[in-house]
């Protein structure tokens, strides 16, 4: 008798690891799919490009834009409007992009607009002339100042991070306070980056990242990126920050939601942010719950580029586009949603 319930015991040990191995399995067979669609990208003909990236991007014209946020407004949620364009190769073209987002500015203050902006330090020539960058980002947040509106630097990947932190660092201590800044939990020095800004009390952009980093720099494995945006997260409320709890992940909002829960915050003390197009059923959610809800609302002449980078970089976004694009093409398939972990 006594030898049955070991029996059981192991036989359950036993399907737990073939379970395990099934998984594991799958979880590779997604992998190596996500990887070869990202991979198939650029000879994907650029018409099927541009209709996979219809959802994820408001279009090529500040028109588009707008358009995108008013409906985006009407339905509860804010946004944040982003230029495509970074990497620019000439002093030019950076000033191109310095005077679009004046325009974008002013258009979104003339037409009643909820929306602040995102900016990319690569696309104001960080990579050309520091002290260019640092003049075209200054005049944009002086801009947005001026008009009551809000600036974001988004982050790049790691090459970028001293520069943008430095800069954000010294705009700040300028006494430009609509500005705002973004970190990424993949990285290994989030948490310490979070303690040496916190006498700023920044606002905070807080995501997983998706720039693929060597082992040195990034964590590599889903729950350690899971686990330093937590901690990440509580260092931030603990230091009296803002924070814009930027992921699609749904347990990482669970998470989000019993932390300021915890810190007592008033509903206008935090938001969560997504990306366009992006796990639209979760954000009625929090916005059906009284959580604001700002979207990332990209435009501009590169939406082709952006949409090859931005899957390149990120096969399993790559992945998820593919599985929806395909599920919207099946008949019923408009109302399923494939499930994301970003």
């Amino acid at each position: 008798m006594s030898s049955r319930p070991a029996q059981l015991r192991y036989r359950g040990e036993a399907d737990c690891r073939r379970s395990a191995c099934r998984r594991a399995t799958r979880a590779l067979d997604v992998a190596l799919l996500d990887s070869t669609i990202a991979r198939l990208l650029p000879s994907v003909p650029r018409p099927l490009v541009e209709r996979i990236s219809r959802r994820y991007i408001a279009g090529p014209t500040l028109a588009d834009a707008c358009r995108t946020v008013a409906r985006l407004n009407a339905e509860g949620r804010e946004a944040t409007v982003d230029v495509l364009g970074e990497e620019v190769r000439s002093v030019e073209e950076a000033l191109a992009i310095e005077a679009e987002y004046r325009r974008v500015l002013e258009t979104i203050e003339a037409e009643g607009l909820s929306s602040n902006v995102s900016v990319k330090l690569t696309a104001l020539g960080l990579k050309l002339d520091f002290a260019r960058c640092r003049a075209g980002l200054e005049a944009v947040v002086s801009d947005a100042a001026a008009r009551s509106n809000f600036v974001r630097i988004d982050m790049e990947d790691s090459s970028a991070t001293d520069e943008t932190l430095e800069l954000y660092s010294e705009l700040r201590g300028a006494g430009h306070e609509n500005l705002g800044v973004v970190l990424q939990a993949s990285l290994r020095r989030t948490v310490a980056d979070v303690r040496a800004l916190a006498p700023l009390r920044p606002n905070v952009r807080l995501t997983k990242g998706i720039y693929v980093e060597p082992p040195a720099v990034a964590f590599g494995e889903f729950e350690a990126v899971r686990a330093n945006f937590v901690k990440a997260l509580e260092e931030l409320l603990a230091a009296g920050c803002y924070v814009g709890i930027a992921t699609h992940d749904e347990w990482l909002i669970g998470e989000g939601l019993r932390l300021v829960q915890e810190h007592g915050l008033e509903r206008d003390r935090y938001e969560f942010q997504m990306l366009l197009g992006v796990r639209e059923e979760l954000g009625e959610t929090l916005v059906r719950d009284g959580h604001r809800l700002r979207i990332y609302v990209p435009f501009g002449e590169h939406w082709y580029e952006y949409s090859l980078r931005r899957l390149q970089e990120n096969p399993r976004v790559g992945g998820y586009i593919a599985a929806d694009t395909v599920s919207r093409m099946l008949p019923g398939g408009g109302s399923r949603r494939p499930s994301s972990s970003r």
